[in-house]
């Protein structure tokens, strides 16, 4: 059976890759693996069929055969674990591309994601200016960390892993915020994945779906 994900039928990122149903896609891109997508409005989402696979109402959700799975990050370790191209063979290798996958979404996604929602919910807060502030102090000490770690490397931790890709998809939420230019390198790296022609291949397919839903 081809694995079927869950995606927006109309994305609130406009197309921009931002929807976390681009790190499945993206993975599933990489290792050449076909699937289908099933597009779900924001009404559906909540909908009995759809919380009993994911009770908490969100996309994406990925269904193969009688395995069904929600959490992006669950899902990219799942495709990784069963397909090569995401994970090294080497024992501690793989180790630590998953390390990096949990720093990606425990340590950068957090304050990176709550500061989107700040400055699209709460502009007319009087604590706004604070609030961010606070944020963009967390988030550049902890691109200090990253980019000192990276240095002139390509990747990681050597070849492209699961590591990188989610850390991208982290990153990439900061573009426009004139932070990643701040470390060259890690502008650079993102850049750098971005080109992946899987990459490609997922954000078009995304982007896709918002032009269809907008001209509809």
């Amino acid at each position: 059976m081809t694995t079927t994900i869950t995606a927006f039928e109309r994305s609130p990122d406009r197309g921009n890759g931002l929807a976390r149903d681009m790190r499945v896609r993206w993975a599933l891109e990489e290792a050449g693996q076909p699937y289908e997508v099933r597009l779900l409005s924001f009404k559906t989402m909540k909908e009995p069929a759809h919380l009993a696979i994911q009770p908490f109402g969100q996309i994406p959700t990925y269904e193969d055969g009688d395995l069904t799975l929600f959490e992006s990050g669950a899902i990219v370790l799942h495709i990784a674990e069963r397909h090569a191209g995401l994970l090294p063979g080497e024992a501690k290798a793989r180790a630590r591309a998953i390390m990096w996958m949990f720093a990606a979404l425990n340590t950068l996604e957090p304050p990176i994601f709550d500061r989107s929602l700040v400055r699209i919910l709460d502009r007319d807060k009087p604590w706004y200016e604070e609030r961010l502030k606070g944020l963009d102090d967390i988030i550049r000490k902890r691109l200090k960390g990253l980019s000192s770690h990276l240095g002139d490397a390509d990747w990681l931790d050597g070849a492209f892993s699961a590591g990188d890709l989610l850390m991208v998809t982290v990153l990439r939420r900061l573009q426009g915020s004139g932070m990643l230019e701040e470390k060259p390198n890690l502008a650079v790296y993102v850049a750098r994945a971005e080109a992946r022609p899987a990459y490609q291949r997922a954000f078009e397919a995304q982007l896709a779906v918002f032009t269809a839903s907008s001209s509809g």
